[in-house]
């Protein structure tokens, strides 16, 4: 079937599934550091590892009384031999984590899980997560194979070593309890300061709100502040072998606010984002005073569900809650509605063999799909490395030391010497000098286009270094590095400069979309000239620029080490023309529901604006970029419609797509 080709959606070029619930936990807590597995039940958990695995036992890694084995090194055992970083529930939110104190640094090398815990950031449907890695690396069989094993896996070692919830999980000790009453009493006074201030008129106004309206916010904020500061205090004080903050750590239900509301207090209820309003005579029912605007009155619910809720205090949780699911039920409608329209206008639009996006009377939607022919579910968010660097801080970042070297050794950069003979043949290359200093002006020039893109962007992201793109070079590169035993382990530099220089320029000519019509002559006029230049900054232009800087003469030789063998792995040869050959839009595929999911998401219910503003100015920009000296012949070729013989020589093409046919 087709189910593990979805995975990941290009909604949001991130997956759709993951490993939730039960297994999620059972992942968390098998992958802890505390968490050994005897032999009996290693062996019937082999059982559940999968066909392929290779019959080779791990060794324990305790002897003594008793062999051991970690939860890691079994779950080791169904990850797909890859290389993999990234970030868990468990990493602290401030501070440092010295020598990854709290496990939540995922590393995994080959395909052994060294450090960290499996959690729903590892294992979920974020961005980056092992899923996607695998999915984007391994293909969509090796991720379906992921998510079965682990399931199959980690719910067969939760069925041996049990998991259940108690009433002792949501009592807190007695300090903590008389904490949080004094948390809440504090929270009181403020409140009660804040009526008599009002009452004086000695509150000031905020700006475009009324007196009123200024003492309500005030007082939100107050008793906001006050649930969270007893959420936290509660927090601080249950341990990780509490199973109610186990399940919220792992990610697979519930979560801090929840756990704050069972021991500490649920908190203010709100409708329409305000405290209760009257709904009797100036007052909110009738067990209070008229005109009261203390917490209570209210709807501030003070008791935790472990103590209960008055009967005031249950009935204004009623209120906020009904408001939630109406509100979720009109939502669901609204949006489900809309989706289906989107989708029914679009359901004819699809990538056609020329490359462009038409409906099925051969009308263009857009000259190339999405304005670079890439598919959404492949790329990644990518760093800049260049982007927020200065003249002196980019000559300082990228430049490379040629100059003699010391004792035997050749010239050093960022702390790492060039291998002597390498040293010697770059010397005696008159011409390097002034290729060095060519791809200084060209990483200038890059980081300035840089600039002027990013300078579009909505506000307060012009300075984001981040972007979407596909094939993510820096775990290319670190896959090159395990590959070919280089980087950190070798003491010298033993790549020449000149062949990185080559190299990344030749692959950079290669990614380029726009090609020459093959119907022109050779010999073109200064202006055509001119015009072919400007539209050789085309869509790819952000992933060249990603190119040039993350692959630099002075990033692969001194700081990432790569060898020769490893260079040409990572750039020249399958690697790379694999990667981005998968991350094309291939032909005859349908657009509308790709496009109209943006408008619904699983899970989600939510309003989104309509697509047809943004397809009708993509439309229109695509017209404007490809307008000049072929434009009449394109606008003829989209009267007559499309076919593989016509469009040929006509339009520009994806880095990514095949050879036009013949």
């Amino acid at each position: 079937m087709m189910v593990p080709r979805n995975i990941v959606s290009p909604q949001s070029n991130k997956p759709v599934m993951g490993i939730v619930q039960d297994s999620l936990l059972a992942s968390a807590r098998m992958t802890s550091r505390d968490t050994f597995i005897e032999q009996d039940l290693l062996f019937n958990l082999l059982m559940w590892v999968g066909d392929d695995w290779d019959g080779v036992i791990p060794p324990p890694a305790i002897l003594k009384p008793r062999p051991l084995w970690t939860g890691k090194q079994v779950f080791s055992l169904i990850i797909p031999k890859l290389n993999f970083k990234g970030k868990g529930n468990r990493f602290p939110k401030k501070g440092a984590d010295t020598l990854n104190w709290s496990d939540g640094t995922v590393l995994i090398h080959q395909g052994k899980l060294l450090t960290g815990v499996m959690d729903k950031k590892i294992l979920g449907t974020s961005g980056g997560s092992l899923i996607h890695v695998t999915w984007l690396e391994k293909g969509s069989e090796a991720t379906m194979y992921l998510i079965n094993r682990v399931q199959t896996l980690t719910n067969n070692w939760l069925v041996t070593v049990s998991f259940s919830i108690g009433i002792g999980d949501a009592v807190a000790d007695q300090s903590t309890m008389r904490n949080i009453e004094s948390i809440i009493d504090e929270a009181k006074d403020k409140v009660k300061q804040l009526v008599q201030r009002g009452q004086r008129g000695e509150l000031e106004c905020q700006p475009g709100r009324t007196m009123i309206e200024s003492f309500e916010a005030m007082v939100n904020r107050v008793l906001n502040a006050a649930r969270t500061s007893a959420g936290l205090s509660v927090q601080d004080s249950i341990s990780e072998a509490n199973n109610v903050k186990s399940m919220a750590m792992a990610g697979s239900k519930g979560n801090d606010i929840n756990i704050s509301q069972i021991i500490a207090c649920v908190g203010q209820q709100n409708v329409e984002g305000k405290r209760i309003p009257y709904g009797f005579r100036r007052r909110t029912l009738p067990h209070f005073a008229k005109d009261d605007l203390g917490p209570e009155s209210r709807g501030f619910v003070e008791n935790s569900y472990l103590r209960g809720l008055s009967p005031q205090e249950f009935f204004f949780h009623a209120m906020g809650g009904r408001e939630g699911l109406i509100d979720t039920a009109c939502k669901t409608a609204q949006t489900g509605y809309l989706q289906r329209r989107l989708v029914k206008s679009m359901e004819s639009t699809a990538v056609q063999y020329d490359g462009t996006v038409r409906t099925n009377q051969g009308h263009v939607v857009q000259f190339l799909y999405g304005e670079d022919g890439g598919d959404g579910a492949w790329v990644e968010k990518q760093k800049f490395p260049s982007l927020l660097l200065g003249d002196d801080q980019l000559r300082k970042a990228y430049s490379i030391n040629l100059s003699e070297g010391r004792d035997k050794q050749g010239p050093v950069t960022q702390g790492v010497a060039l291998d002597v003979d390498v040293a010697a043949a770059c010397r005696a290359d008159p011409d390097l000098e002034t290729l060095l200093e060519a791809e200084l002006d060209r990483l200038k020039g890059d980081r300035d286009a840089l600039r002027a893109i990013f300078a579009c962007r909505e506000p307060d992201r012009d300075a984001d270094p981040f972007a979407q793109l596909p094939v993510n070079l820096e775990r290319l590169v670190w896959a090159a590095q395990k590959q070919f035993e280089c980087g950190e382990r070798l003491d010298t530099a033993v790549l020449d400069p000149r062949v990185v220089l080559e190299g990344v320029t030749r692959l950079c000519v290669r990614i380029r979309t726009c090609r020459r019509d093959v119907g022109e002559s050779n010999e073109q006029s200064p202006e055509a000239t001119a015009a072919a230049a400007a539209e050789a900054d085309d869509a790819t232009q952000l992933f060249v620029i990603l190119v040039r800087s993350t692959l630099a003469a002075r990033k692969v030789v001194f700081e990432h080490r790569l060898n020769r063998a490893a260079f040409d792995w990572c750039v020249l040869r399958r690697p790379f023309s694999l990667l981005l050959v998968s991350a094309r839009r291939r032909r005859r595929d349908v657009v509308p529901v790709t496009s109209s999911s943006l408008g619904g998401r699983p899970g989600a219910a939510h309003t989104s604006p309509s697509l047809h503003a943004t397809a009708t100015l993509s439309t229109r920009r695509s017209l404007k970029n490809h307008a000049g000296s072929s434009a009449r012949s394109r606008l003829d070729l989209c009267k007559r419609g499309p076919t593989p013989a016509r469009c040929a020589a006509s339009w520009p093409r994806s880095p990514w797509a095949s050879p036009p046919r013949r």
